[in-house]
């Protein structure tokens, strides 16, 4: 049995479903976020459809609509790129998440294709389960598809770089434009044993802040076919991950 979008669903077959113990899979992806010229604003939004539908082909989860705004400050100086106060985000997501809760959700698993989202998100969850008792776990981009990285020339890229660019040929071509991909800097913030905020700029005064494309890393390495490995490879990671959290929930095993 495949699962379904609640999108999808009546609101009297969205509240058996609920009420049967589903696994809920909430996929947060930003529809309007920088990544280069030669990737969509909605890059993100799509990595995370891909891997709410390739969730949903092997287990019959529920997945909630996208959240896709969301805590994207690094790119806010490049035109179309939006963001929310990071307190706004969280209120957002508990929202959501609080009103699954009401509505029979006791399985809830958050699917994130952001970085800056990660620490909102902890703080989220959190507080759902401060407020409802109920757990939603999340996996992060960073931490998916890590054995398949082998695939990528470069894998310590960075942002519109070859592992997303590799991605999003595999997920939908006709949206990426490789005439246009360039090399940048691997990062644009040095690495340390410190985390450093940054807002990317393309102004050269930024220092490590400075990307003229809004990118980081070398897209021109991407193929489809490692999008491909990768794609199946976070799939996989979150299949096994979901079968480990909820092994009672229907059809889980």
């Amino acid at each position: 049995m495949s699962g379904d979008w609640l999108e999808n669903l009546t609101w009297p077959q969205a509240a058996a479903r609920l009420s049967s113990g589903a696994v809920v899979v909430v996929p947060v992806g930003a529809a309007a976020k920088a990544h280069g010229p030669h990737l969509p604003l909605g890059t993100d939004r799509f990595l995370a459809r891909a891997l709410a539908d390739g969730v949903a082909r092997a287990l019959p989860v529920l997945v909630a609509p996208m959240i896709d705004a969301g805590y994207y400050p690094a790119f806010a100086e490049y035109p179309g790129s939006q963001t929310l106060r990071h307190t706004t985000f969280i209120a957002l997501v508990t929202d959501v998440l609080e009103k699954l809760v009401r509505d029979g959700a006791q399985c809830i698993a958050v699917i994130n294709t952001g970085v800056s989202t990660e620490a909102p998100l902890v703080l989220a969850v959190r507080d759902v389960l401060d407020r409802t008792g109920v757990a939603a776990h999340v996996a992060d981009i960073r931490t998916l598809g890590l054995n398949a990285l082998h695939v990528l020339d470069n894998p310590r890229g960075g942002h519109a770089d070859e592992h997303e660019t590799s991605l999003m040929l595999a997920i939908d071509p006709s949206r990426v434009r490789m005439d246009l991909a360039e090399p940048e800097p691997d990062d644009a913030a040095p690495h340390t044993v410190f985390h450093s905020p940054i807002t990317l700029r393309d102004d050269p005064a930024a220092g490590a802040g400075y990307s003229h494309t809004g990118a980081t890393g070398d897209p021109t390495r991407a193929s489809a076919e490692k999008g491909r490995i990768l794609l199946e490879a976070m799939i996989d990671e979150l299949v096994t991950g979901l079968r480990i959290l909820f092994p009672d929930a229907p059809g889980m095993n």
